[in-house]
């Protein structure tokens, strides 16, 4: 009977460890990426949109090249040759801007900012603006930070995220997890 009463207890106290961790997760997630820092637009040598999901992110991108944030747009490009969204925008013309698509290696934030900074000194540029989801913007404000000495500007993909308690539970741990591993990756090489 002790016995059982043990195990209950130690079930009991698991239990509620997971509830504590959870909900302390949410709170800090809610604070740290889901109302993430977004920095003021101003004149940025280029654009860099991050990979995702199509959420507009690409045309918002260029929206900001066509209103004179700057001439240049890098999309990073981790999809396979027949996705007809990156088609588009890859073959994009317009005499106010040059749009390059980059596939980033490793496919990864660091890939992208690795490229962020090869490019930069191919060029000359001293100052990006980067574009991704609002709750990846600290996560990818750490990794350029590593990657790239110039000026680093975050935007948000200017859209709502209709997640469930889960779903931003699955986000918050997944964005952390990302901190913990860019912090052991330490600066790129």
């Amino acid at each position: 009977m002790v016995r059982i009463r043990w195990i209950l207890l130690f079930f009991v106290g698991a239990l509620c460890g997971l509830v504590i961790a959870a909900v302390g997760l949410g709170l800090a997630g809610y604070f740290i990426y889901t109302k993430s820092r977004i920095d003021p637009l101003k004149p940025v040598d280029a654009i860099i949109v991050l990979a995702g999901e199509h959420d507009g992110r690409e045309e918002y991108g260029i929206d900001l090249a066509r209103r004179g944030v700057s001439r240049h747009v890098v999309l990073s490009n981790p999809h396979f040759e027949g996705d007809r969204t990156m088609s588009a925008y890859c073959d994009l013309k317009d005499s106010r801007l040059t749009v390059r698509c980059i596939p980033p290696q490793p496919p990864t934030t660091r890939g992208e900012a690795i490229f962020t900074r090869e490019l930069a000194a191919e060029n000359g540029w001293d100052s990006v603006l980067v574009v991704s989801w609002r709750y990846h913007l600290p996560r990818a404000r750490y990794i350029f930070s590593q990657c790239f000495d110039g000026d680093v500007s975050m935007r948000a993909v200017p859209r709502s995220y209709d997640f469930s308690l889960a779903e931003w539970e699955y986000t918050y741990l997944y964005q952390t997890v990302g901190f913990v591993k860019a912090f052991l990756q330490g600066p790129c090489g």
